[in-house]
């Protein structure tokens, strides 16, 4: 039997020599391109904030064969040193890539082993979906820092059902669904020809992705939000990560145009026959015509009539997915101690979150509330 060894990536110069074993394993095992080679990689050289960030990337080798990785990376928040997955800004689930999905063993031997190597006060896991190999942490046999169950959950709605074709599952709607969606086509109709379309291979993505990333900021700015580095106008992470979709073949980007506007764009990308919605956004200046919805339900139609099973909404609870999704997943959270000042966060987070749970909206309105939340 080969040796087992482990080993922590740090450098962007390791990072790309094992570019080859890293994409072989991910390859063979069907995971989510969030935890590809290349999506790590294109979120690395695109960070913003690389000054306060670290690569603590756990590869776990048999000889020369590469039977594990555990993408994490820390970052200094609020004082502290945060161990998460790298790439959690941009990605919508997080886990352990293994060449055997059922060897929670090595999962938790390389667990020990990022604990061992140091160099962070709080370990925080989230967004795992209820089958992600990382929940074998929270076994208290797992050794290495101990992971316990952390109070901030998220959604992932899915559309999944029994419809044959698009127009079979637009009928199965709601009345006021229905007429929303004629609604929204008639209006955006009276400003020019509309058309649904799925972006060619060979069309530019640079002027789309401009798009879509000035929606986004005008949304924002309109509903009072603060905006994030992947949608600023000086980032490359969005055409990274975008980048990465179109050369692994997996991307689908869907437009609507209005007299050959555009007026919503989504970015998804399809694994597994399931069509993913990676970010969708449309012009708040038609807004009245609710363009996005129109988008929506169109590459949902579009994808139960090419025999896709699943309509995956990805993170996220907004009111939309609740709306048309027909099944919702929890993803979880991990957090766990490595030195006393992570333990002192711990402590502190938790009186916060029964503070929060207590006090409930009162406490929201006063704002008086603890600001601090080095997981966020």
């Amino acid at each position: 039997m080969a040796t087992e060894r482990f080993e922590i990536l740090r450098t962007a110069e390791r990072l790309a020599e094992v570019g080859p074993a890293w994409t072989a394993l991910w390859e063979a095992s069907g995971a989510s391109v969030f935890q590809s080679h290349a999506w790590i990689s294109a979120w690395w050289a695109s960070a913003p904030d690389r000054e306060r960030r670290a690569l603590a990337i756990v590869m776990a080798w048999r000889g020369d064969d590469l039977a594990g990785v555990m993408p994490l990376a820390t970052v200094r928040r609020k004082g502290f040193r945060v161990l998460e997955w790298a790439a959690k800004e941009c990605s919508d689930f997080g886990d352990a890539l293994l060449a055997d999905r059922t060897d929670h063993a090595l999962v938790r031997r390389m667990w020990r082993h990022a604990g061992r190597a140091g160099g962070f006060d709080l370990a925080y896991l989230n967004r795992l979906l209820p089958d992600a190999a990382a929940r074998t942490l929270l076994q208290p046999e797992g050794g290495g820092v101990r992971l316990r169950l952390n109070h901030r959950d998220e959604a992932n709605w899915r559309v999944r059902g029994p419809w044959t074709t698009g127009q079979a599952w637009f009928d199965a709607q709601s009345k006021k669904t229905r007429q929303n969606y004629r609604r929204g086509q008639k209006f955006l109709g009276e400003r020019g020809p509309l058309a649904f379309r799925l972006l060619g291979p060979d069309e530019h993505l640079k002027p789309v992705l401009d798009r879509l990333a000035t929606f986004k900021r005008a949304w924002l700015r309109r509903h009072g939000l603060a905006s994030t580095a992947f949608y600023d106008e000086t980032s490359g992470a969005l055409p990274a990560m975008v980048q990465v979709l179109a050369e692994a073949g997996l991307l689908h980007a869907f437009v609507l145009e209005c007299g050959g506007d555009v007026v919503a764009v989504s970015i998804n990308f399809v694994q597994a026959g399931a069509m993913m919605a990676f970010v969708t956004t449309y012009d708040p200046e038609v807004e009245r015509a609710s363009p996005g919805m129109v988008l929506m339900m169109d590459y949902i139609m579009w994808s139960i009539d090419r025999g896709l099973h699943t309509v995956d909404f990805l993170c996220g609870d907004e009111g939309f997915k609740s709306r048309f999704g027909t099944e919702a997943l929890t993803l979880a959270s991990m957090t766990g101690a490595r030195t006393p000042q992570g333990t002192a966060a711990q402590l502190v987070d938790r009186a916060q979150h029964a503070w929060r749970q207590r006090f409930g909206k009162q406490a929201g309105a006063s704002g008086d509330a603890p600001a601090t939340d080095i997981a966020a």
